[in-house]
């Protein structure tokens, strides 16, 4: 018996864990999970979930480590999560686990970003919804009113945004738009960009033994934000950004993966940003031996144990 035309896959990325059929209907097979907000019995990190923009149903969930002392406030981050603009939310397990570890090392408060996914909300949406929420946050430096755990334990001049892969390129162009726009009230010290999704017209490096690869991240990108100026939109492809000296944040820490195709984007990022007249200090860590994101998959592995420790004293 044929098929139906429902059945027809017009846009399969199977890899990533999304399937699009002619009907319009989106499957996700990965990154569907979710898991409560909750109190970490062994760390004693909270978590919260909060609406931020009931319209939209912008919502983002909060750690706070165990109760600090009103009197001493604590650092801010700022987290978007990966997952291709497509999969995943901040209420993954993934997220959840990582952010409760990092939380409780680096005491630090997060905010962790639920923006919007495509298809069914095509970039730009998701920068937007970020931005959102970034002055969201921003606007609790000098309000009366609003979120307590931002109100009454953040330093607003010790704020930093991350994020892994398409976080990561939310992380950057977030950054780039505090520098351009400013952001009241609120000082973003730096910025930690994971195994970013970057890309570009040209490859480079190990790009250009892979052009499977490279054709994937490619697809990805225009099906993400289908009018988009292809691979090369500043948006994917910061360094053909006039203004991508601007960003506003005075360091940058970049996480690399030996096997990660989008390696050679994260060293590149880094060498065009310090040749760009940004006046930063821009660092990079690379991981031996290991693939994309590796450190939500296998978070007790050395390296996975390395790159936290690095990152907690990049924030302190």
């Amino acid at each position: 018996m044929a098929s139906s035309i429902s059945d027809e896959v017009t846009h399969d990325f199977s890899i990533l864990g999304l399937r699009v059929y002619k009907d319009g209907r989106v499957d996700r097979f990965k990154g569907t999970d979710t898991v409560p907000p909750s109190t970490n019995p062994e760390t004693g990190v909270q978590s919260k979930d909060v609406v931020i923009d009931p319209e939209t149903g912008l919502s983002a969930r909060l750690y706070i480590p165990r109760i600090p002392n009103p009197h001493r406030k604590l650092p801010l981050l700022v987290y978007f999560h990966g997952g291709g603009f497509c999969i995943e939310t901040a209420f993954s397990p993934l997220y959840h686990n990582y952010l409760n570890s990092l939380v409780a090392e680096a005491n630090i408060i997060v905010v962790s970003v639920d923006y919007r996914r495509a298809p069914e909300h095509p970039l730009p949406i998701a920068y937007d919804d970020s931005w959102a929420a970034v002055k969201w946050v921003a606007s609790h430096s000098s309000a009366a009113a609003g979120e307590v755990w931002l109100k009454d334990y953040v330093d607003f001049d010790r704020v930093f945004f991350s994020g892994d892969s398409a976080g990561a390129n939310i992380a950057h162009n977030m950054g780039l738009r505090v520098g351009l726009e400013g952001l009241d009230g609120v000082k973003l010290v730096g910025i930690v960009l994971v195994h970013p999704y970057f890309g570009g017209n040209d490859p480079i490096g190990n790009e250009g033994t892979n052009l499977i690869g490279k054709a994937f991240s490619d697809q990805l990108w225009v099906f993400v934000y289908p009018s988009c100026n292809g691979s090369d939109d500043p948006l994917f492809n910061p360094v053909k950004d006039p203004k991508f000296s601007s960003l506003g944040c005075g360091k940058v820490l970049v996480c690399v993966a030996e096997k990660d195709l989008l390696k050679d984007r994260g060293w590149y990022y880094k060498e065009e940003l310090e040749k760009s007249g940004w006046g930063g200090v821009v660092e990079l860590m690379e991981a031996k031996g290991e693939d994309h994101v590796f450190h939500l998959f296998n978070p007790t592995c050395d390296n996975a144990l390395a790159k936290l420790k690095r990152v907690v004293s990049f924030m302190n």
